[in-house]
């Protein structure tokens, strides 16, 4: 038969498949029984016959496959509603050979229980899950209809990668530019930009020129199926900025372009009406090319031309030999791998712990504003007991309700040490066996099915960060900094010391009509009920970890703020981010404005910029537990397609950061004649002005970097003792128990309490420290006389 001529094949093709159809159409029984002449039922057997008449037909590289061809050749099927009847090729005004042809036209949304959600998940027709008899009705409310979520017309394809930086600068293009730091690289979805707005941080691309020759160019490198461009405005507590409509334009080689049509007119898209909110413009026609141009046609009147962009796209496999695929990049773990929203997350865990009952344990501390409960999952080889010498350990995430990556990551971190402690993997079993692990989830539940309701990319930079009061959470905690440094201040002036840990809660943060959220109330309860040792808050928006102090002093607005513990959570900070692959991308550009990868992408967080009433620096100065925040994606909702990767990244990461917990010195203060452990008693640490206090059983842990250390244990009513503890190199506490002695006064008063008598080695010893005494006050006395009578001489 010779060559395959590609462009009468295509026509051919075409004519066939609308003949098969009409021809199958005609069967008694086989037609749709909802009257559309749909294309489903008969595209693929066409598609299988035609192909292999085609003997191996190919398009040409400047050729752009058409949906339908797509959907033939393609290793993942399409999921949009076709046509019977093809529209007309649109080719270029020009001789060039290179030509785009358009698909066939889409009739409907596609159906969100049989087609890919924006969270790229396939929904399934079932049954409304029965809820168990032992469950709370008020957990339900309000969360079937998130179900579904954003199964919006033109997220069947996942983002390109805009906001999650993996399309790179370089792929961007624009026709013009007010200044560089308003350049295309930084027409990003959610991108922020600096207070300052300089020259080279903005929040958006700004054309020069206000008119409507202005674009800004996608390169995709590969063939790409276009499905859908969401806008948004230029960030900026200076200028309002934001594009009402445009249009967008195709091309193959970026010389020759084609609009985006939506029948015979060339289709104009509804941008913004406000600076923030995400806004989908779905192709009437989704088309396979390889670049794509936004040309704003209308803009806010008292604006410029200013943009914020993602582009939504399937890339068409198989077309140079090389190609990077979507199932290449990833995780092999067999993780589940998708936004679980409350029912889907509550479930999960319930599924890990049947599978491990041994190891797992499901609580909850406290409930939502919505009644949601916070559910809690532990990992233990003796769930629900306080061990004697094993170290308590949490990760909390989605304290913000769109910051999810956290949430998805915990999730996967039940799962995977569920699987490896079974399996054997004797580093996840030693981690079971010497500590007791405890995953929070989702601190804020609503402010998570407020987002997850929008999906993925139409949440936005803030839509369900706070709480259903208005409240973020990480403002929330009572401001102990400045209560500590206050008093510092006072006590400096006299010469007297005031307790450098667990600093009382103020009396106005405990009243009814304090502004304390629930979920707030919740974590403090459970911080005072369980002897925390090490903790980590996942966020999101960033790439960074950062350490304490998160408030500065003076209300800088940003200042290094050292902790007495400086050095260890810089030790932690790096510990995390060295093994982050993300962090550790040499090639990676900043997110925003903030170039952390100088400080090695860790940060204090005063030195970034002041939180008063932070989570760690409470859970530092109320409480022994260290903790820092781990900023976790420049993107804070990731695409569901991205989690593999995501969970790849922070994997080696929550491993060796949860191991921490076992660096430093142990060790049990009991009492020397009874060996019972005393609870709340005192470990000091010279040159660290930060203590910490012993458990109900008189165990203790206290982090410390590798040295040499003179550590004092004190309790009430005790005689203080004193010891060297040196803290090795390797991964293992050091033990560093303590006896102590009742002071002779203690003892007397505990014989008198009992109604015993005073042995007379005791009254003795009594004795003599009340002798001593005397001798000191009598000595103070005559020193003051005598200067006394100095004074008087003198004036005599």
């Amino acid at each position: 038969m010779g060559r395959w001529d590609k462009g009468r094949g295509v026509r051919w093709r075409e004519g066939m498949v609308n003949l098969w159809c009409a021809l199958m159409s005609s069967v008694p029984g086989l037609q749709p029984t909802d009257g559309k002449m749909e294309m489903q039922w008969c595209l693929f057997p066409a598609a299988i016959f035609l192909l292999s008449v085609a003997n191996g037909g190919t398009l040409a590289d400047s050729e752009a496959l058409s949906n339908e061809q797509y959907s033939a050749v393609g290793s993942r099927p399409t999921s949009l509603t076709l046509n019977s009847t093809a529209s007309p090729t649109v080719t270029n005004p020009t001789s060039s050979p290179r030509t785009l042809r358009t698909p066939l036209q889409t009739t409907a949304p596609p159906d969100p229980l049989t087609t890919t959600s924006s969270r790229g998940k396939p929904q399934k027709r079932r049954r409304k899950e029965r809820k168990p008899k032992e469950e709370n009705s008020e957990e339900d409310v309000g969360h079937e209809k998130s179900k579904s979520g954003a199964a919006t017309k033109g997220l069947e394809c996942p983002p390109l990668g805009l906001e999650s930086l993996r399309v790179d600068d370089n792929q961007l293009r624009a026709s013009s530019v007010q200044r560089p730091g308003l350049g295309a690289h930084r027409g990003r979805l959610n991108i922020q930009s600096g207070i300052e707005e300089g020259d080279l941080y903005d929040g958006a691309w700004c054309a020069q020129h206000q008119d409507r020759q202005q674009w800004l160019e996608m390169d995709a490198v590969e063939m790409t199926l276009f499905t859908a461009v969401i806008l948004q405005g230029r960030s900026s507590v200076w200028s309002w900025d934001w594009v009402e409509t445009y249009k967008v334009q195709l091309s193959n080689d970026s010389i020759h372009w084609v609009p985006c049509m939506n029948g015979s007119q060339e289709m104009v898209f509804e941008g913004n009406r406000d600076q923030y909110t995400p806004v989908l413009g779905a192709l009437a026609t989704p088309t396979v090319a390889r670049y794509l141009r936004i040309n704003p046609q209308t803009w806010y009147i008292n604006g410029t031309v200013c943009l914020r962009a993602e582009i939504l796209g399937c890339r068409v496999p198989g077309r140079s030999e090389g190609q990077r695929h979507e199932a290449d990049s990833g995780s092999k773990d067999g993780l589940d791998f998708r936004h679980h929203n409350y029912m889907e997350m509550r479930k999960l865990m319930r599924e890990v712990s049947q599978q491990c009952p041994d190891i797992t344990r499901i609580y909850t501390i406290g409930k939502s504003y919505n009644g949601l409960k916070l559910y809690v999952m532990e990992i233990s080889d003796n769930p629900g007991k306080h061990e004697l010498g094993e170290p308590e350990f949490r990760y909390i995430a989605n304290m913000h309700g769109n910051e999810v990556l956290g949430r998805e990551l915990l999730l996967n971190l039940m799962q995977y040490m569920c699987r490896e402690y079974k399996r054997g993997n004797q580093r996840i079993v030693r981690l079971v066996t010497e500590t007791r692990i405890h995953l929070l989830p989702s601190m804020n539940p609503d402010g998570y099915e407020t987002a997850y309701e929008k999906g993925s990319e139409l949440s936005g930079w803030a839509l369900g960060r706070y709480s259903v009061e208005g409240i973020d959470l990480n403002h929330n905690f009572p401001d102990l900094n400045n209560i500590l440094w206050d008093a510092q201040e006072v006590a400096a002036w006299g010469k007297t010391k005031v307790p450098n840990h667990y600093v009382p809660i103020p009396e106005y943060y405990t009243k009814e009509e304090a502004m304390v959220a629930p979920e707030t109330r919740a974590v403090i309860s459970w911080m005072q009920d369980i002897p925390f040792v090490l903790s980590a808050s996942l966020h999101g928006g960033e790439l960074v970890v950062v350490y304490p102090h998160d408030c500065t002093k003076d209300w800088a607005p940003k200042e290094y703020t050292a902790s007495p513990d400086d050095s260890f959570f810089r030790w932690l900070a790096t510990v995390y981010a060295s093994t982050n692959l993300a962090m550790l991308n040499p090639d990676r550009r900043m997110c925003h404005v903030d170039d952390f990868q100088r400080t090695r992408n860790i940060v204090n967080g005063g030195a970034w910029h002041t939180v008063p009433g932070s989570m760690g620096d409470f859970s530092y100065f109320h409480t022994n537990c260290f903790e820092v925040t781990v900023e976790l994606s420049c993107d804070k909702y990731p695409h569901v397609s991205e989690l593999p990767q995501e969970w790849e990244n922070n994997k080696e990461s929550l491993l060796i950061y949860m191991e921490q917990v076992h660096r430093g010195i142990k060790g049990v203060v009991r009492d020397k004649m009874t060996r019972r452990g005393l609870a709340d008693a005192i470990i000091k640490v010279e040159d660290h002005d930060h203590d910490i206090r012993t458990a109900a059983d008189g165990d203790y842990w206290r982090l410390l970097n590798p040295g040499e250390y003179r550590v004092v244990a004190w309790a009430e009513g005790y005689l203080p003792a004193a010891r060297s503890c040196r803290v090795g190199m390797e991964a293992r506490a050091t033990p560093c128990d303590f006896h102590l002695v009742k002071t002779p006064l203690q003892r007397l008063k505990d014989i008198r309490a009992k109604g015993g008598k005073v042995p007379q080695d005791l009254q003795l010893r009594l004795r003599a420290l009340r002798f001593r005494k005397l001798r000191v006050t009598t000595k103070v006395l005559n020193q003051r006389r005598e200067k006394q009578q100095q004074q008087q001489r003198r004036k005599a």
